[in-house]
């Protein structure tokens, strides 16, 4: 069994039985506190949204093959949607796998994946992305259209509009993105998951409420 928080921006607190995650916790950037739990595992998209606490067990900023408690994680380098093709790849795509189930987690990524990056994502159960645009994440579409490649059962969407927070460009609203998309809701406090079996049948939004 585990957890997954909504903390705001690209923020994510995953927590399973012997081990916590932090999804690129440097969250000051947008007026909130940075995250930090004690021997957590930090998991950066970039470099710019790490902290490397000093409390934390692990910081991962980049591709590799990392294991980690619950938490089996591979890193795959991605080119950033401001990027074109010839430049740095800057950005990194997660696939976490926690007992059977399988999570991908996107920060600011071109919305065409190669077929190099498709096969190492693999078959996942849940999708992390943030959907706000504006020129820094993926718009609504730009997201849609990643979720039909990789083809989850859950989509968690992150960095859209929130009038508590102070992005740096302005975001579109969830609903922009619910509506592109044209799959179910479900709201929640925080997404719980004990096995795969518990998992939606079709396609589902999770929508996490801030804490």
């Amino acid at each position: 069994m585990f957890e997954i928080e909504y903390k705001g921006a690209n923020g994510l607190v995953i927590t399973a039985k012997k081990t916590t995650a932090l999804i690129d916790p440097k969250i000051s950037t947008s007026g909130l506190r940075d995250l930090s739990v004690k021997d957590a595992v930090e998991i950066a998209t970039e470099a710019r949204f790490a902290t490397e606490g000093k409390d934390a067990q692990l910081c991962i900023e980049g591709p590799g093959d990392y294991e980690m408690g619950d938490f089996s994680i591979k890193g795959i380098a991605a080119l950033r949607h401001i990027d074109v093709e010839g430049d740095e790849k800057r950005s990194t795509i997660y696939r976490i796998e926690v007992g059977d189930v399988r999570m991908v987690v996107f920060g600011n990524v071109a919305p065409k994946l190669s077929e190099d990056q498709l096969e190492a994502i693999g078959a996942v159960d849940i999708m992390v992305v943030p959907v706000g645009g504006g020129g820094y994440t993926l718009d609504a579409t730009s997201a849609a259209a990643l979720i039909r490649q990789v083809d989850p059962k859950v989509v968690v969407p992150v960095h859209y509009a929130d009038s508590n927070l102070s992005y740096e460009v302005p975001q579109d609203s969830l609903e922009v993105f619910v509506k592109e998309l044209g799959a179910p809701v479900e709201t929640v406090t925080k997404y719980k998951l004990k096995t795969s079996s518990a998992l939606p049948e079709s396609l589902t939004v999770v929508e996490i409420a801030r804490s």
